[in-house]
C-alpha cells in the first residue's frame, strides 16, 4: 500500500492543509492499496494562488520552449509506462494488456502529438490590416473522471500548458493514484514552478471550491451530466468558460450489406471495453428487421470469449467495474431491462460465477429493446448492449438521433459513400465510420447534453485560449 499525505502545490510536495485522508480500494480484490489527502478549501486557495503567480512568466513563455517541456513530459510517462499500467490496473479494474496499450500508452503518444501541435501552432495571425493574437484563457481548473484517469488528465493538462495557461488539477477521488505519479512526471519534466498542481480531494469539497474559486478563470471537466450541469451553472454565474465532456449513449447503426459479423463483433468488443465504462460507448445497435436476429446470434456468440477474470492476469480481457456503487448501478439497469420487457440473451443481473469478492458484473445483452425504454435511454457505465430493430434508413436514423445525449456514433455500410452520407446527419460530435482507426489529433466532444467544447487537437487547444485583434 502507498500511502501519500501531500498535495503538489507550487512545484513542491507539501502537507495538506485537510486533516482528512481517502482510501483507494482495488475493484478486483476490494483491498486498500493506498491513500491520499481529502484536500480542502485552503488547499484549493493555496494552489489557485500558486498558479495565478506563474502564469505570466508561463504565458509569456516562448511556444517552442513550453512544447520542449511538454516533448519532455511524454518522454517521462514513457519511462513510467509499465509502473502507470499496473497502477491503473489496480485502481480501475482494467486488464493490465488494455493498461498498458491504452491506459498507460495513449497518453504518452497524446502528450508527444500535442506538444508537436503546440510548436507549430499559430498564436498570431494576420487578418487585413488586423494582427489577431490567441492568449492563454489563465488559471484552469481540471477536473478528472475516474474511468481513463491518466488519458483524462494528458487531455487536460497539456492543451492548457500548451496554450500557456496554468493548471490546478482534481482527479477523481476512486483514481488519485495515478495523478499522483503523473504529478512525478510533471516535476521530472522541469516544468516550471506553480504552472501545474495537484489537489486530491472529495468533489464536494476540494471540486466544488475549484469550480467557485475566483482565481480560476476557466474550468475543465469530464464526467456525469448531472455534475456538468451544476459546473456549468456556477461557472454561468460567474460568466467564467466552462469545457464539460459528459454523458453518452451512442448508437452503433448496421446498414444493410454491411459486413454484419465484422460489425458486431466490433460493437461487442466496444462495449466490454474497460469493462463498458467509456462515455462514447456503443451501447445501441441498430439492426435492420431482416438482418436483427442474426446480429443477435453474432453478438451472443461473441460476448461469451470476455468472461470475467483478474484484471491483473495477462489473459483477462474484462475486469470488474470501478466501485461497489457502479456495480449495484449498472445490475439494478439490467433488472430494469428485464422488467421493462426486453429479451435478455446473454448475462444478467446475478453477480458472476466464482467472483463473490471484486465489483464484477456479467457482460450482458439484450433484445427487443425499444426506444422508450430505459436501457435505451440512460447511461448506464457498464458492459451492457441493447439491440433495436429498425425497418428502413429513416427509421434508423430517428432512432439513432432519439437521444438526450450526442457525443459519438457509429455507422457501417457495404458502401463508404453511404455510410458517410448517414455519419453527416446523426447529431453527435464524432462518428466511427465502418470501424475507423482512433486519431489523437481529431477533436472530441458532444452535441446535446453530452457538453460543450472538444478536446485533442487543434480545436481542444484553442478550447484554453481567448482572442485579441490588434487594429493596424
Amino acid at each position: 500500500m502507498t500511502a501519500y499525505d501531500k498535495v503538489f502545490i507550487g512545484g513542491h510536495w507539501r502537507p495538506a492543509a485537510g486533516t482528512g485522508a481517502i482510501d483507494v480500494l482495488n475493484p478486483a480484490s476490494e483491498e486498500v492499496i493506498g491513500t491520499v489527502p481529502a484536500g480542502s478549501a485552503a488547499d484549493v486557495d493555496a494552489a489557485v494562488d500558486a498558479a495565478r503567480s506563474a502564469l505570466p512568466g508561463w504565458a509569456s513563455t516562448a511556444p517552442a520552449r513550453r512544447a520542449g517541456l511538454l516533448m519532455a513530459l511524454s518522454g517521462e510517462l514513457a519511462l513510467r509506462q509499465d509502473r502507470m499500467a499496473s497502477l491503473i490496473t489496480a485502481e480501475v479494474g482494467t486488464p493490465i494488456g488494455f493498461s498498458r496499450r491504452v491506459q498507460a500508452g495513449l497518453p504518452v503518444a497524446v502528450t508527444r502529438l500535442h506538444a508537436e501541435l503546440a510548436a507549430d501552432f499559430a498564436f498570431e495571425q494576420r487578418t487585413g490590416n488586423s494582427l489577431v493574437l490567441l492568449e492563454p484563457v489563465g488559471v484552469v481548473g481540471a477536473i478528472t473522471p475516474w474511468n481513463y484517469p491518466l488519458y483524462q488528465i494528458v487531455c487536460k493538462v497539456v492543451p492548457a500548458l500548451a496554450a500557456g495557461c496554468t493548471v490546478v488539477l482534481k482527479p477523481a477521488e476512486l483514481t488519485p493514484l495515478s495523478a499522483q505519479l503523473f504529478t512525478e512526471c510533471v516535476a521530472a519534466a522541469g516544468i516550471p514552478e506553480g504552472v501545474f498542481n495537484l489537489v486530491t480531494g472529495t468533489g464536494t469539497e476540494a471540486g466544488e471550491a475549484l469550480v467557485r474559486h475566483p482565481g480560476v478563470d476557466m474550468v475543465s471537466f469530464t464526467g456525469s451530466t448531472a455534475v456538468g450541469r451544476h459546473i456549468g451553472s456556477v461557472a454561468g454565474a460567474a460568466v467564467k468558460r466552462v469545457a464539460l465532456e459528459l454523458g453518452g449513449k451512442s448508437a452503433n447503426v448496421i446498414l444493410p450489406g454491411a459486413d454484419l459479423a465484422q460489425a458486431v463483433r466490433a460493437n461487442v468488443a466496444d462495449v466490454v471495453r474497460n469493462a463498458g465504462q467509456s462515455c462514447n460507448a456503443l451501447t445501441r445497435t441498430l439492426v435492420h428487421a431482416d438482418d436483427y436476429e442474426e446480429a443477435v446470434r453474432i453478438a451472443v456468440a461473441e460476448i461469451a470469449a470476455f468472461p470475467p477474470g483478474d484484471p491483473a492476469d495477462p489473459g483477462c480481457r474484462l475486469g470488474p467495474v470501478a466501485s461497489r456503487t457502479q456495480q449495484e448501478k449498472v445490475r439494478d439497469h439490467i433488472r430494469r431491462g428485464l422488467a421493462e420487457g426486453a429479451r435478455l440473451v446473454a448475462g444478467g443481473s446475478e453477480v458472476p460465477d466464482g467472483h463473490d469478492k471484486g465489483y464484477y458484473v456479467r457482460p450482458t445483452v439484450f433484445a427487443d429493446v425499444t426506444p422508450e425504454m430505459s436501457i435505451a435511454r440512460e447511461e448506464i457505465f457498464g458492459p451492457v448492449l441493447s439491440f433495436l430493430r429498425y425497418e428502413d434508413e429513416e427509421d434508423a436514423l430517428r432512432m439513432a438521433n432519439d437521444s438526450d445525449y450526442g457525443l459519438a456514433g457509429s455507422v457501417w455500410a457495404a458502401d463508404e459513400q453511404r455510410a458517410v452520407a448517414f455519419a453527416r446527419s446523426m447529431a453527435c460530435g464524432q462518428v466511427t465510420v465502418n470501424g475507423g482507426a482512433y486519431n489523437p489529433l481529431a477533436p472530441f466532444g458532444g452535441y446535446k447534453q453530452s457538453g460543450v467544447g472538444r478536446e485533442l487537437g487543434e480545436h481542444g487547444l484553442m478550447e484554453f485560449l481567448q482572442t485579441k485583434s490588434l487594429q493596424l
